[in-house]
Protein backbone atom coordinates (compact mmCIF):
# COMPACT_ATOMS: atom_id res chain seq x y z
CA UNK A 1 0.00 0.00 0.00
CA UNK A 2 1.01 3.33 -0.91
CA UNK A 3 0.16 6.50 1.00
CA UNK A 4 -0.05 9.89 -1.30
CA UNK A 5 1.38 11.69 1.94
CA UNK A 6 4.28 10.71 4.92
CA UNK A 7 3.36 8.82 7.53
CA UNK A 8 2.42 11.05 10.09
CA UNK A 9 2.39 11.00 13.75
CA UNK A 10 0.57 13.71 15.99
CA UNK A 11 1.11 13.40 19.28
CA UNK A 12 -0.57 14.90 22.12
CA UNK A 13 0.90 15.74 25.29
CA UNK A 14 2.01 17.46 28.54
CA UNK A 15 5.14 17.23 27.37
CA UNK A 16 6.08 17.94 23.64
CA UNK A 17 9.36 18.81 24.83
CA UNK A 18 10.08 14.72 24.58
CA UNK A 19 9.30 14.09 21.00
CA UNK A 20 11.48 13.66 18.39
CA UNK A 21 14.13 12.13 21.63
CA UNK A 22 14.64 8.90 20.52
CA UNK A 23 12.88 9.11 17.56
CA UNK A 24 15.17 11.76 16.45
CA UNK A 25 18.43 9.64 16.22
CA UNK A 26 19.05 6.08 14.06
CA UNK A 27 17.07 4.59 11.41
CA UNK A 28 13.80 6.46 12.45
CA UNK A 29 15.56 10.07 13.00
CA UNK A 30 17.32 9.62 9.63
CA UNK A 31 14.21 9.12 8.04
CA UNK A 32 12.41 11.62 9.69
CA UNK A 33 15.06 13.99 8.66
CA UNK A 34 14.78 12.69 4.72
CA UNK A 35 10.83 13.35 5.03
CA UNK A 36 9.69 9.43 5.04
CA UNK A 37 7.31 10.33 7.82
CA UNK A 38 6.79 13.24 10.00
CA UNK A 39 6.10 14.28 14.03
CA UNK A 40 3.61 16.91 15.38
CA UNK A 41 3.61 17.24 19.10
CA UNK A 42 0.84 19.46 20.17
CA UNK A 43 1.21 20.83 23.87
CA UNK A 44 -2.70 19.92 26.16
CA UNK A 45 -1.89 22.73 28.32
CA UNK A 46 -2.71 25.23 24.96
CA UNK A 47 -5.90 24.67 25.07
CA UNK A 48 -6.35 25.50 28.61
CA UNK A 49 -8.55 28.25 28.82
CA UNK A 50 -8.55 29.32 32.26
CA UNK A 51 -5.76 31.78 33.66
CA UNK A 52 -3.80 29.19 35.58
CA UNK A 53 -3.74 26.86 32.08
CA UNK A 54 -4.98 24.15 34.46
CA UNK A 55 -5.41 20.88 32.64
CA UNK A 56 -6.70 18.40 35.46
CA UNK A 57 -8.97 18.34 38.56
CA UNK A 58 -10.00 16.01 41.27
CA UNK A 59 -11.76 12.57 40.71
CA UNK A 60 -15.54 12.71 40.90
CA UNK A 61 -16.53 10.36 43.64
CA UNK A 62 -12.75 10.94 45.32
CA UNK A 63 -10.45 9.43 45.37
CA UNK A 64 -6.24 9.98 45.16
CA UNK A 65 -4.53 11.76 42.10
CA UNK A 66 -5.47 14.23 39.19
CA UNK A 67 -7.92 13.41 36.61
CA UNK A 68 -7.33 15.49 32.78
CA UNK A 69 -10.19 16.74 31.71
CA UNK A 70 -12.79 16.37 29.28
CA UNK A 71 -13.16 19.63 28.05
CA UNK A 72 -9.81 20.35 27.58
CA UNK A 73 -8.26 17.22 25.82
CA UNK A 74 -11.44 17.80 24.01
CA UNK A 75 -10.35 21.01 22.81
CA UNK A 76 -6.78 19.51 21.99
CA UNK A 77 -8.20 16.60 20.02
CA UNK A 78 -10.21 18.93 18.01
CA UNK A 79 -7.45 21.81 17.31
CA UNK A 80 -5.06 18.57 15.71
CA UNK A 81 -7.87 19.09 13.08
CA UNK A 82 -7.18 15.08 12.53
CA UNK A 83 -9.29 13.52 9.64
CA UNK A 84 -11.99 10.29 10.29
CA UNK A 85 -9.71 8.10 8.50
CA UNK A 86 -6.51 8.66 10.72
CA UNK A 87 -6.42 6.35 14.04
CA UNK A 88 -7.26 8.04 17.43
CA UNK A 89 -5.26 6.26 19.83
CA UNK A 90 -4.94 7.01 23.78
CA UNK A 91 -1.39 5.19 25.36
CA UNK A 92 -2.98 3.55 28.26
CA UNK A 93 -2.33 0.54 31.11
CA UNK A 94 -6.07 -0.82 30.61
CA UNK A 95 -5.76 -0.46 26.87
CA UNK A 96 -5.32 -3.58 24.56
CA UNK A 97 -1.94 -4.64 24.36
CA UNK A 98 -0.21 -3.70 20.93
CA UNK A 99 0.70 -6.48 18.81
CA UNK A 100 2.96 -6.59 15.77
CA UNK A 101 -0.30 -6.80 13.44
CA UNK A 102 -2.02 -3.80 15.08
CA UNK A 103 1.46 -2.16 14.35
CA UNK A 104 1.57 -3.12 10.59
CA UNK A 105 -2.06 -1.51 10.32
CA UNK A 106 -1.28 1.34 11.57
CA UNK A 107 2.07 1.52 9.08
CA UNK A 108 0.74 0.71 6.52
CA UNK A 109 -2.03 3.69 7.50
CA UNK A 110 -2.11 7.53 7.10
CA UNK A 111 -0.77 7.24 10.84
CA UNK A 112 -2.20 7.97 14.00
CA UNK A 113 -3.56 10.87 16.50
CA UNK A 114 -1.57 9.51 20.18
CA UNK A 115 -2.91 11.17 23.22
CA UNK A 116 -0.36 10.93 26.18
CA UNK A 117 -2.25 10.49 29.70
CA UNK A 118 -0.83 11.77 32.76
CA UNK A 119 -1.87 11.39 36.73
CA UNK A 120 -4.70 9.12 37.19
CA UNK A 121 -6.20 8.91 34.16
CA UNK A 122 -8.33 10.64 31.60
CA UNK A 123 -12.08 11.33 31.59
CA UNK A 124 -13.99 8.91 30.35
CA UNK A 125 -16.04 11.42 28.64
CA UNK A 126 -13.75 12.44 25.66
CA UNK A 127 -12.99 8.55 25.43
CA UNK A 128 -16.05 8.03 24.35
CA UNK A 129 -16.93 11.40 22.60
CA UNK A 130 -13.68 11.86 20.47
CA UNK A 131 -13.32 7.59 19.77
CA UNK A 132 -10.04 6.70 21.12
CA UNK A 133 -8.79 3.55 21.18
CA UNK A 134 -7.10 2.85 23.91
CA UNK A 135 -3.75 0.61 23.87
CA UNK A 136 -1.32 -0.58 26.03
CA UNK A 137 2.42 -1.61 25.69
CA UNK A 138 2.39 -4.08 28.91
CA UNK A 139 1.21 -4.95 32.55
CA UNK A 140 2.72 -2.11 33.98
CA UNK A 141 2.33 1.98 34.73
CA UNK A 142 4.40 4.45 33.42
CA UNK A 143 4.32 8.24 34.86
CA UNK A 144 2.66 9.11 31.44
CA UNK A 145 2.14 8.18 28.14
CA UNK A 146 5.10 9.67 26.24
CA UNK A 147 7.37 6.60 26.69
CA UNK A 148 4.77 4.19 25.50
CA UNK A 149 3.86 6.84 22.12
CA UNK A 150 7.50 7.23 21.44
CA UNK A 151 7.34 2.56 21.29
CA UNK A 152 4.77 2.79 19.68
CA UNK A 153 5.91 5.00 16.72
CA UNK A 154 9.01 3.44 16.35
CA UNK A 155 7.60 0.00 15.66
CA UNK A 156 5.45 1.32 13.24
CA UNK A 157 8.11 3.74 11.88
CA UNK A 158 10.96 1.44 10.79
CA UNK A 159 7.97 -0.76 8.76
CA UNK A 160 7.85 2.16 6.53
CA UNK A 161 9.50 1.31 3.20
CA UNK A 162 12.19 2.99 2.58
CA UNK A 163 13.17 3.49 6.91
CA UNK A 164 15.14 -0.04 6.58
CA UNK A 165 18.02 -1.20 5.13
CA UNK A 166 16.94 -4.53 4.33
CA UNK A 167 12.78 -5.50 3.59
CA UNK A 168 13.56 -9.01 5.18
CA UNK A 169 14.69 -7.41 8.19
CA UNK A 170 10.92 -6.80 8.84
CA UNK A 171 9.82 -9.72 8.13
CA UNK A 172 11.97 -12.54 9.76
CA UNK A 173 11.95 -11.39 13.11
CA UNK A 174 10.14 -12.06 16.59
CA UNK A 175 6.07 -12.31 16.08
CA UNK A 176 5.92 -11.79 12.23
CA UNK A 177 4.43 -15.42 11.97
CA UNK A 178 3.52 -15.61 15.72
CA UNK A 179 6.63 -16.67 17.39
CA UNK A 180 9.38 -15.50 18.74
CA UNK A 181 12.85 -14.76 17.05
CA UNK A 182 15.73 -17.45 16.67
CA UNK A 183 18.95 -17.11 18.47
CA UNK A 184 21.00 -14.63 16.37
CA UNK A 185 24.89 -15.55 16.09
CA UNK A 186 27.89 -13.67 14.02
CA UNK A 187 31.77 -13.39 13.87
CA UNK A 188 33.51 -14.41 16.35
CA UNK A 189 33.37 -18.13 14.71
CA UNK A 190 34.99 -19.22 18.83
CA UNK A 191 34.01 -16.73 21.66
CA UNK A 192 34.73 -17.56 25.49
CA UNK A 193 35.10 -21.22 24.25
CA UNK A 194 31.50 -21.34 22.61
CA UNK A 195 31.31 -21.69 18.88
CA UNK A 196 28.54 -20.90 16.39
CA UNK A 197 26.32 -23.56 15.92
CA UNK A 198 27.46 -25.76 13.17
CA UNK A 199 24.45 -25.99 11.17
CA UNK A 200 24.91 -22.19 10.64
CA UNK A 201 28.01 -22.72 8.91
CA UNK A 202 26.76 -25.56 7.10
CA UNK A 203 25.65 -23.87 4.11
CA UNK A 204 22.60 -26.10 3.77
CA UNK A 205 19.98 -23.51 3.79
CA UNK A 206 17.17 -25.67 4.36
CA UNK A 207 18.45 -26.92 7.48
CA UNK A 208 19.30 -23.44 8.77
CA UNK A 209 15.81 -22.84 8.13
CA UNK A 210 14.25 -25.86 10.49
CA UNK A 211 16.54 -24.91 13.13
CA UNK A 212 15.61 -21.33 13.04
CA UNK A 213 11.93 -22.44 13.39
CA UNK A 214 13.08 -25.41 16.10
CA UNK A 215 14.74 -22.73 17.73
CA UNK A 216 11.84 -20.41 17.60
CA UNK A 217 9.11 -22.68 18.61
CA UNK A 218 10.79 -23.64 21.52
CA UNK A 219 11.82 -20.12 23.01
CA UNK A 220 8.13 -19.34 22.47
CA UNK A 221 6.76 -22.35 24.40
CA UNK A 222 9.22 -21.65 27.39
CA UNK A 223 8.94 -17.52 27.90
CA UNK A 224 5.31 -17.15 26.10
CA UNK A 225 2.80 -19.64 26.52
CA UNK A 226 0.09 -17.37 25.47
CA UNK A 227 1.93 -16.98 22.34
CA UNK A 228 2.25 -20.85 22.49
CA UNK A 229 -1.30 -21.77 22.86
CA UNK A 230 -2.27 -19.59 19.62
CA UNK A 231 0.37 -22.00 17.39
CA UNK A 232 -2.24 -24.06 15.07
CA UNK A 233 -1.48 -27.85 16.23
CA UNK A 234 -2.73 -29.72 13.45
CA UNK A 235 -0.12 -27.98 10.72
CA UNK A 236 3.30 -29.05 10.84
CA UNK A 237 6.30 -27.03 10.70
CA UNK A 238 9.40 -26.42 8.70
CA UNK A 239 10.96 -28.23 11.12
CA UNK A 240 9.38 -31.36 10.61
CA UNK A 241 7.31 -31.61 14.30
CA UNK A 242 3.83 -30.60 15.51
CA UNK A 243 3.29 -28.53 18.42
CA UNK A 244 2.07 -30.13 21.55
CA UNK A 245 -1.01 -29.74 22.88
CA UNK A 246 -0.63 -28.53 27.02
CA UNK A 247 -2.07 -30.44 29.64
CA UNK A 248 -4.04 -29.75 32.06
CA UNK A 249 -0.93 -29.06 34.73
CA UNK A 250 1.25 -27.85 32.40
CA UNK A 251 1.94 -23.60 33.86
Amino acid sequence: MTNPSPWRATVLTLFPEMFPGPLGVSLAGRALASGLWQLEARDIRASATDRHRSVDDTPAGGGPGMVLRADVLAAAIDAAQIGPERPRLLMSPRGRPLTQARVVELAQGPGPLIVCGRFEGVDQRVIDGRGLEEVSIGDYVLSGGEIAALALIDACVRLLPGVMGKEASGTEESFSDGLLEYPQYTRPQLFEGTPIPEILTSGDHAKVEAWRRAQSETLTAARRPDLWAQVPTHIPNRAGRQKTPKSKTDG
